[in-house]
């Protein structure tokens, strides 16, 4: 594992753009500081501070940070088409087969390489979620500090998941631009599938649906944290409840997506005449 990993390490940093996207795709989570720290003046009656209004307080920190922290992996989306695209233009996969390289091992090692890069960002935003959270939070039980670490875990699971999709598309189509142009016509199409179902059956069951679909079933991973916040500060509002916890069977319809992904990438790989 150790030896693909570092094979297709070094590619990368021999890549400028490469060195620069993944450079950016781990400062940008960083921005949260910035977040905490905002001061915004009300029409200059008065300045709020996000940092003192409780959002960054344990346990909601791990939940607040890593949904910030996913809409950011897009840059990294495009280090891993540029992967598989540039190994076909410059046909390095070739010279990599012909080296010794099995087509399972050549699939592993971009594999390792997600999985390596999903780790460092995991690492990331969970140390800079609990330093900001031990700076502002009222609470320092280790109990409630580490209640609902496993959003870090849905973190990591939805850029493996997500990686590994832009992994199959890189290889379906063999060009970076073409693999995220259907990237973006998966995301049309799973809505146009949502409402179809909706005008076939019901709501209610084309959202059930939805909910098995591979770029929906990765942002269910972790909801949106608003209404979460909403209802600290309006807590007689039964309205507002809504369920934000991290579920086993959306971490298992990812896994399995996952799994799907990297099958597949192999199957296309071992059938096609290079």
């Amino acid at each position: 594992m150790l030896r693909l990993l570092n094979l297709e390490l070094q590619k990368l940093l021999l890549n400028r753009t490469s060195k620069i996207l993944i450079f950016v795709s781990f400062i940008l989570p960083f921005f949260v500081i910035l977040l905490s720290s905002l001061k915004i003046n009300v029409f200059g009656f008065f300045t709020l501070e996000l940092g003192e209004l409780g959002i960054f307080n344990f346990p909601i920190i791990w939940h607040l940070t890593t949904f910030f922290a996913s809409q950011f992996k897009f840059f990294f989306a495009i280090v891993v088409v540029s992967m598989i695209g540039n190994e076909y233009s410059n046909k390095t996969i070739k010279q990599n087969l012909i080296d010794g390289l099995s087509k399972k091992e050549f699939i592993l090692s971009k594999f390792y390489t997600i999985v390596f890069f999903s780790l460092v960002s995991t690492f990331i935003i969970g140390l800079i979620s609990f330093c900001i959270g031990l700076y502002y939070s009222s609470y320092n039980e280790a109990s409630i500090i580490f209640s609902e670490i496993e959003f870090l875990f849905a973190y990591l699971l939805k850029l493996i998941g997500f990686f590994s999709l832009c992994l199959f598309l890189g290889m379906l189509v063999k060009r970076s631009a073409f693999a995220l142009a259907f990237l973006f016509i998966l995301f049309i199409t799973e809505w146009i599938l949502f409402g179809i179902f909706s005008w076939q059956f019901d709501v209610a069951l084309a959202g059930n649906i939805q909910d098995f679909f591979p770029l929906k079933s990765m942002y269910n991973l972790i909801d949106q944290p608003f209404q979460r916040i909403a209802m600290t500060k309006f807590p007689n509002k039964g309205e507002l409840i809504y369920d934000y916890a991290v579920h086993w069977h959306e971490l298992a319809i990812v896994m399995c997506w996952t799994a799907l992904f990297v099958f597949l990438s192999y199957r296309l790989l071992k059938n096609r005449d290079l």
